[in-house]
């Protein structure tokens, strides 16, 4: 009987043993079912807050979105093995839309105008700026530079740029619009003349604002979506070229490049422009140039030059959007009564083509090349509104003693005893 009972606890005691073997092994399928369903089911959380629409297509917003995706779900996103490649991510355009891919070096290149151009870049509204500037003072003409680049670089020769301009219109007013002069150290750059008493004030610029209601806007908006490629010439050079049309049509007035040396008043220009070249034959001309304008607002041929701007834009030929632009207008609109345009000689704002602007900084060499600059310099006097330097061609040219270039600086200073007449050191180049 006794060994009946230990038979029976040992087969008792193994039944439990297989219950508890066959339990646990349940348990543990069900463990691994659970492992294996969170592999195929893990949620990835997408980022939010990245705002969608033309504004997110711009090439720098594109490393932007990507950093934007893997903070939002680093772990989830690791434990997948999934990763996003910051230089190679595109945002998904419709089909019809093509897309420009901005190498990293083009990129660099226009990162100053894009930051400009970013609908979210307007520290203070561009237009209430501007209309209080000119509310607050009596303006004899209104003046409008631009300057996309560094308020560093804002050097000698254009300061004396604005130099000249006071000399002339000491009653004048002047924005440049700037973004980097609109800051605290670019405004140190202009203090010696608002503490003169001289009407300059530096505004970032407002694109949306300047180019709503033109054919600009849609330029713009394609331009952020990626839809147009800026090229291989300075988008900030093209973006001058747009600026000066808008800013002339939003508010009227004169546009005059930051390499410009004013030397007479352009009270009595309206609706001017100056010819580059004509022909020797015919005397007609044969380009145009938008260094120099003066135009009423709302002028309807500024409207022709922003709608030509917007629709052949090209941004891998130089001069293109620019000077070739206005000539291209102009030129077939020949004949129209409705475009009244004064078209100026060479004399008034290009007295020397930049092929030959050299001869302006050289000294005299002998008596008749003396007598030649004393002649050049008479007749720039007389006849010219303004002087083009071609600063592309001149601005490592140092200005010899006795040139042109030398007693103009010597007419045109406002600080002529100062440090701030810097351009007119003639050991220094230009």
């Amino acid at each position: 009987m006794a060994s009946f009972f230990r038979f029976f606890s040992l087969h008792r005691l193994q039944q439990c043993r297989r219950y508890l073997l066959g339990l646990l092994s349940f348990l543990l399928l069900i463990v691994l079912a659970c492992n294996g369903a969170t592999i195929f089911c893990l949620p990835v959380p997408f980022p939010a807050k990245i705002p969608l629409g033309p504004a997110s297509f711009l090439p720098e917003n594109v490393a932007r979105i990507s950093k934007d995706w893997q903070s939002a779900s680093t772990k989830q996103l690791a434990t997948l093995m999934y990763s996003v490649k910051e230089e190679n991510s595109l945002p998904i355009l419709q089909k019809s839309h093509k897309v420009v891919v901005f190498p990293q070096k083009r990129r660099r290149k226009h990162r100053m105008a894009f930051k400009m151009l970013h609908p979210g870049f307007q520290p203070v509204r561009f237009s209430t700026r501007v209309k209080d500037f000119f509310t607050a003072n009596s303006c004899g003409i209104r003046f409008f530079m631009t300057w996309i680049s560094s308020f560093k670089s804002f050097g000698e020769r254009e300061l004396f740029a604005v130099q000249s301009l006071f000399k002339s219109h000491p009653n004048g007013c002047l924005v440049i619009v700037s973004s980097s002069i609109d800051s605290k150290g670019g405004m140190n750059v202009l203090k010696p003349f608002s503490d003169n008493g001289f009407r300059v004030i530096a505004i970032s610029p407002d694109c949306d604002f300047l180019f709503k209601s033109t054919l600009a806007e849609s330029w713009l908006h394609r331009l952020r979506r990626g839809e147009v490629d800026p090229g291989g010439v300075s988008l900030g050079q093209n973006l001058s070229n747009l600026l000066r049309l808008t800013l002339l049509y939003k508010f009227g007035g004169a546009y005059i490049d930051t390499d410009v040396i004013i030397l007479k008043s352009f009270t009595n220009l309206r609706n001017a422009i100056g010819a580059q070249t004509v022909d020797l034959e015919t005397g007609n001309w044969t380009r145009l140039n938008n260094a120099v304008m003066v135009f009423d607002k709302g002028h309807p041929i500024l409207l022709k030059f922003i709608e030509e701007f917007a629709r052949t834009f090209n941004g891998n030929k130089w001069g293109y959007n620019g000077p070739y632009l206005v000539s291209r207008v102009v030129q077939n609109l020949k004949g129209s009564d409705r475009f009244d345009v004064n078209i100026l000689k060479p004399m008034a704002f290009y007295p020397l083509d930049w092929s030959r602007i050299r001869s302006l900084f050289q000294g005299p060499k002998n008596e008749a090349h003396s007598k030649w600059l004393r002649g050049k310099l008479n007749h720039i006097r007389s006849k010219s509104y303004a002087v083009h330097l071609w600063n592309r061609q001149s601005k490592k040219i140092k200005i010899e003693e006795g040139s042109i270039i030398a007693k103009i600086i010597s007419d045109r200073c406002v600080f002529c005893n100062s440090s701030a007449s810097g351009f007119g050191s003639r050991k220094q180049g230009v």
